[in-house]
Order: structure tokens, then sequence, then C-alpha cells
């Protein structure tokens, strides 16, 4: 087993110890279809068609469930970052991998 494979089956063993433990986040998401708010952020938010250069939007859910971490637990952008970047309870509730791009404070 490569050192890239076992990794992995670290990071799934530890979610799973997550789960185990209860973690609310989890069973918030199997509760929750944030889907439904997604017509109604992507019109409040109104993003451009992309004919702009730059990097694309986060996606209004990711961002939209990173306001409800933040705002449940009282934390500033600059520690949502940190944690977000920080918990793997934090990344599997927002669908991010361990490599993905993470929104910065200035963007939360």
């Amino acid at each position: 087993m490569d050192h890239e494979t076992a990794r992995f089956f670290d990071v799934e063993e530890q979610l799973a110890r997550l789960s185990g433990l209860s973690d609310q986040l989890e069973a918030f998401s199997r509760t929750v279809d944030f889907e439904v708010f997604r017509p109604d952020l992507e019109q409040a938010l109104a993003y451009s068609d992309g004919g702009k250069s730059g990097r694309p939007p986060f996606d209004p859910i990711l961002m939209f469930k990173i306001l409800m971490i933040q705002t449940l637990n009282n934390l500033s952008d600059e520690r949502m970052e940190y944690l977000i970047n920080d918990r793997l309870s934090f990344m599997r509730f927002l669908g991010l991998g361990l490599s993905d791009r993470v929104p910065d404070a200035k963007t939360v």
C-alpha cells in the first residue's frame, strides 16, 4: 500500500470514528436537504454568467453551510477559515476533500 492509499484509509477511519461519536453535523446533513435552498440562494447572489475572468465563485450551498456553522459557533471569519482546514467533521459536512479549495476569511 502506497503512502497516498494509506492516508486515504486513515481519513476514512477517522471519519468513521467521528460518526461513532455522534457527529452532529453528519446527522444534520442527513436530516436537511440543503439543495432546496439552491434556487433562492442563486437568485439572491445573482452570480454573473462567468464571462469575466478570475476564479469561479464558490458553490452557494457550500457558502450557506459555512455561514450556518459560523453562526451556530459564533466564529470569526479567520477562525472559520482555520477550522474548515483543520476539522474533518467540518470538511465532511461541507462536502470538501483534503485537496479541495477552501474559502479564505475574506470570502467567508
